[in-house]
């Protein structure tokens, strides 16, 4: 039988003497008028600056409210009242965890990953025998981009509860990226309660693909009856609900044709820019580091990524990057870049999928050899031409061939989805 989950006690001795206060002003809170509540719990933590539970309110109003004006300014003070109320004197255990656990959660939000690890670890010296919370520190790792540490964490969870399905699944993604893809599929595959995400099923269907096993398609389709993904083909996980899907457009359907009309008018200098950069000597171009490549050679040379500009590259290629500024639903994708891509004679790009449904991507030819280069997005297979821009989205499962005489050379340009309001721009965190 499931244990009834117990009520986490969140109040101390002095606590149970003023709770009808704090009740009355959790009550506000529940409610939803978030202004009033902040103010009666900012008045319980004046008169009573030793009330951890009052602190605590505070810290949620300041949460709720930091959603309600989506100011990230409110959240860090948020941030800021989850810390103090863990250094009061007699916090109760489970108001420390929620706190911790909360201020970590905030803290990755706003992007502040070295932070949130601090605050991981901190919950993780304090209830060392909780395997949850060193799971949570493990991906505090894995977001920092620091597999190794994250891979000793999911060991040492998995010592002490080998069925933990949520640190088996993590580690089986670890030996994933180190390229131990058979290795990894019994740990993906686990299955285990907590790892109903989609995550998974996304780095499991693509492990099977790389070892050539059909079955992938099954766990996709799981994914997708499991609302992971919102196709068996359109598996990205940062996502806009409702926008308009499907795997190749139109420059008409994208509403960008002024872009489109001005790629293909300069594709020639474009071309002649990318080639110069090309030959020097120092190569500015880097190779591919998604791990996405079989085999082979596939190198870009990258302008502008999360709408950022790379003023270093653009000196490189003046013209081009004078061209695009024009277009600020180009430049100002945060979920995209700009950039010169070549691929060389025999490679193959594993099936894959980007990560979010909120940009399309633009292909503009370059240089390319007669035949032997071709692109599938979904179930249809296309190919590029010199001075032409194919249109796809990349969150549908899409995969490359080059198996020409010669280099291909591409210009990507990846552009916000049309659908996307000029808030929802500004506002989605990059990717």
């Amino acid at each position: 039988l499931a244990k009834k989950k117990k009520k986490p006690k969140l109040l101390n001795k002095f606590d149970k003497t003023i709770k009808a206060e704090l009740d009355a002003a959790e009550k506000l809170r529940k409610k939803g008028k978030v202004e009033e509540a902040l103010r009666a719990f900012e008045a319980l933590v004046n008169q009573y600056p030793q009330s951890p539970r009052a602190r605590y309110g505070k810290a949620q109003s300041e949460d709720d409210l930091a959603e309600k004006m989506r100011s990230n300014e409110m959240l860090q003070k948020a941030i800021n009242t989850y810390d103090e109320v863990v250094s009061l004197p007699n916090v109760p255990s489970d108001l420390i965890k929620l706190s911790l656990k909360r201020e970590a959660d905030r803290q990755q939000f706003l992007g502040r990953m070295r932070g949130s690890l601090v605050t991981l670890q901190k919950l993780v010296q304090l209830f060392p025998s909780d395997t949850s919370f060193k799971n949570d520190l493990g991906v505090g790792y894995l977001l920092i981009g620091d597999n190794s540490n994250a891979k000793k964490v999911y060991e040492e969870v998995l010592s002490l509860t080998p069925n933990d399905g949520f640190a088996k699944v993590h580690y089986g993604f670890i030996l994933k990226a180190e390229n131990k893809i058979a290795e990894s599929i019994p740990y993906l595959k686990s299955g285990d309660p907590g790892t109903n995400d989609g995550r998974f099923y996304f780095h499991l269907g693509d492990a099977l693909q790389r070892m050539g096993d059909k079955e992938a398609y099954k766990w996709y389709e799981l994914g997708y009856q499991r609302g992971h993904f919102a196709s068996v083909w359109q598996r990205s996980l940062y996502n806009v609900k409702g926008l308009k899907a499907q795997p190749w457009w139109t420059a008409r359907e994208t509403g960008y044709t002024e872009l489109v009309k001005s790629l293909e008018k300069n594709w020639k200098l474009i071309r002649d820019e990318g080639l110069a950069v090309m030959d020097k000597k120092r190569s500015l171009f880097l190779p591919e580091d998604e791990n996405l490549r079989e085999k082979g050679d596939w190198s870009q040379f990258t302008l502008w990524q999360q709408g950022r500009k790379n003023e270093n590259a653009c000196k490189s290629v003046s013209k081009t990057c004078a061209l695009l500024e024009r277009f600020p639903e180009a430049t100002g994708c945060r979920r995209g870049q700009i950039k010169y891509s070549i691929m060389h004679p025999g490679t193959h790009v594993w099936p894959h999928t980007g990560p979010t449904n909120c940009r399309l991507r633009m292909h503009l030819g370059l240089v390319i050899p007669k035949e032997g280069c071709r692109i599938r997005c979904a179930q249809e297979n296309r190919t590029w031409e010199e001075g032409k821009v194919l249109i796809f989205d990349d969150s549908f499962e899409h995969e490359v061939w080059q198996d020409a005489e010669n280099y291909r050379l591409i210009f990507i340009v990846d552009v916000w989805h049309p659908e996307l309001t000029a808030q929802q721009r500004r506002t989605l965190p990059a990717i």
